[in-house]
């Protein structure tokens, strides 16, 4: 499971996702690329140029119009480098922005997608904290490359061609110094720096998801006086992440150190030989000032290879998680031959179905059939593990099934696209969730064109309108997250007048008025009355005193359908298991397991 395994992630993936990116606008990267490479080749001749300058300098028969025109050059150079790299500094800023909103979109838009059950299993601030920090990551990764990588390599690779042609032995002692200093930068970088970075990017998202936990629960920490207990638990978590990154940094340094201690000791080689090859004659001062000011150049890119490339294998650790959600399929897909549903009654049918779950050997439904007919209100009941829930989430597929299939209108929910699916099904929750948004807008989301007027009448009709007219920005005001500002109550008020506004042909009913009071509760119920009429309705019911007036009820045990009837059929029989229930609640005993499977 995500939440808990990394998936085989690896640098080449890294580079391969953004090289993907990438090709996705191939000509502005060219231009982005050559204006790169045009400002490097302008930097490799600079070192050429100030050689002819020394040589000219010291030569006293020379010319000074030979001084001048080397001096124009360099100048010249110069001038050209900063203008070809700014210019690809501005196309590249472009092209980063563009993709990193691509990708995070992209990387929201699968997340949104995976099933429910890894959601459950799964910290949202750990997911926030995933993609954000991955997005920012691939723009580190980029620049790595862009603007350090890719030039020292075209510097390192055009000064050493350049030395070769020039001055073939130091050519070769350049050439053999760079490659050694770059196998031993990329084995230490991706073989000792990146499984400590990997360690740490891990705690820095449990990190995240231990905030969020906390956070999002305040009202729990508050009432139990617990804030001292959550400081001392954040303070393991936080010593976890800050042993890792340590570990991490310390890597890092002692990384550098090795690099540095190899850059030493070549430009040891390289300038010592130099000059002695000067003493011997062998060689004039402008040769000396070449090799000086080209290592000094190579050098300059080369210690940055060896920080980018921590730079880009950092950046590489904390873009798995995020590369890990773009890769991993969503588990309930459309078809590719899907097509719409056409609910007109809202008849449903399961046909010998077979379900389990992911993590369960035996199934919950085993060869489960039953009938709905259009517009009939069935209550759904039974112990916990019982099936009820299950029976809800099969029936706008947020899982797939093993076996059998499910119908509506005659119409298998599987060959129909997903949103079409859903579409007409109303649900409201026994504990609804709110966005952090206004009151209309929460009211209005499964209708999002909906005019004010007519969420207001669904609002009057949930019994919702007095207390929303009582606040003080009225329907604009904010819920708070998940509805905290709101009592459980005027949530649950909120979320039928969402179901009301839908419209759906299929509605249900997750013991809708758990949260009210007596009084709210007998108002909800005539709204609901309201909103069941000629609706299929599916009631999933905890207590037994709020089925009495639907068609049917469907007792469950064990993901088997034992008992079916009315209320007043299936009390009426002796040693029924509905009856026995009831009459359990009936005493005022408390149901432990009537809870939501």
């Amino acid at each position: 499971m995500l939440s808990e395994t990394i998936m085989d992630v690896h640098f080449k993936d890294v580079l391969a996702f953004a090289v993907a990116q990438w090709r996705r606008t191939p000509r502005a990267v060219a231009l982005a690329g050559g204006l790169m490479f045009g400002a490097t080749m302008a930097e490799i001749f600079t070192p050429v140029a100030i050689g002819r300058l020394v040589d000219a300098l010291g030569d006293a028969r020379a010319d000074p119009g030979q001084a001048v025109a080397a001096l124009s050059y360099v100048i010249g150079l110069g001038i050209l480098f900063q203008l070809l790299q700014k210019s690809g500094d501005y196309a590249w800023a472009g092209i980063e922005m563009g993709i990193m909103r691509r990708i995070a979109a992209d990387a929201f838009a699968h997340v949104q997608r995976f099933a429910s059950d890894w959601h459950a299993d799964t910290f949202a601030g750990s997911t926030v904290r995933n993609i954000t920090r991955g997005v920012w990551a691939f723009d580190m990764f980029g620049d790595a490359i862009y603007f350090h990588l890719g030039p020292s390599a075209a510097v390192t690779m055009g000064a050493v061609a350049l030395m070769l042609w020039h001055w073939p032995l130091m050519g070769l002692v350049f050439l053999a110094g760079a490659l050694v200093y770059t196998a031993v930068s990329v084995r230490l970088s991706l073989g000792y720096v990146a499984p400590l970075r990997r360690v740490a990017a891990d705690n820095d998202s449990r990190l995240g998801g231990a905030l969020a936990d906390a956070l999002t629960c305040n009202a729990v920490v508050k009432s139990t006086a617990a804030e001292a207990r959550e400081d001392a638990r954040l303070g393991g978590v936080l010593d976890l992440w800050q042993a890792s990154m340590v570990r991490a940094w310390y890597a890092s340094i002692h990384t550098g150190v090795v690099q540095n201690a190899l850059l030493i000791a070549l430009q040891a080689v390289l300038v010592g030989g130099a000059l002695w090859l000067w003493s011997r004659d062998q060689a004039s001062a402008g040769d000396v000032a070449y090799v000086l000011t080209s290592f000094l150049l190579v050098s300059r890119w080369l210690r940055d290879v060896g920080m980018q490339l921590r730079v880009a294998q950092q950046a590489a650790n904390d873009m798995e998680r995020l590369i890990e959600y773009h890769r991993t399929p969503a588990t309930v897909v459309d078809r590719t031959d899907a097509r719409p549903l056409a609910v007109t009654g809202g008849a449903v049918h399961f046909e010998q179905v077979r379900f389990h779950y992911g993590h369960h050997v035996e199934p919950l439904f085993d060869d489960l059939s039953v009938a709905i007919a259009a517009g009939e209100r069935v209550a759904l009941v039974g112990h916990s593990g019982s099936g009820k829930t299950t029976f809800v989430k099969l029936l706008q597929r947020l899982h797939d099934l093993q076996g059998g299939r499910i119908l509506i209108d005659g119409q298998d929910i599987a060959a129909a696209p997903l949103s079409s699916l859903r579409k007409a099904i109303a649900l409201v929750p026994q504990e609804p969730v709110l966005f952090h948004r206004s009151l209309a807008e929460n009211i209005a989301y499964a209708r999002p064109g909906a005019r004010h007027k007519e969420v207001i009448r669904a609002a009057r009709l949930a019994h919702a309108h007095g207390f929303i007219e009582r606040l003080p920005l009225g329907y604009a005001t904010l819920v708070g997250e998940r509805g905290v500002k709101l009592s459980g109550g005027e949530r649950q008020r909120v979320a039928i007048a969402r179901a009301i506004l839908a419209d759906r042909p299929i509605l249900v009913l997750d013991e809708a008025t758990s949260s009210l009071d007596s009084e709210a509760e007998r108002l909800i119920q005539d709204a609901l009355e309201h909103l069941m009429a000629g609706r299929t309705t599916l009631v999933i019911a905890h207590r037994l005193s709020t089925v009495r007036k639907v068609d049917r009820i469907l007792v469950f045990e064990r993901g088997r359908i034992v008992e079916q009837g009315s209320h007043r059929t299936l009390l009426g029989r002796p040693d029924g298991r509905y009856r026995g229930l009831y009459l359990m609640q009936a005493a005022g005993m408390e149901m432990a397991p009537l809870d939501v499977v």
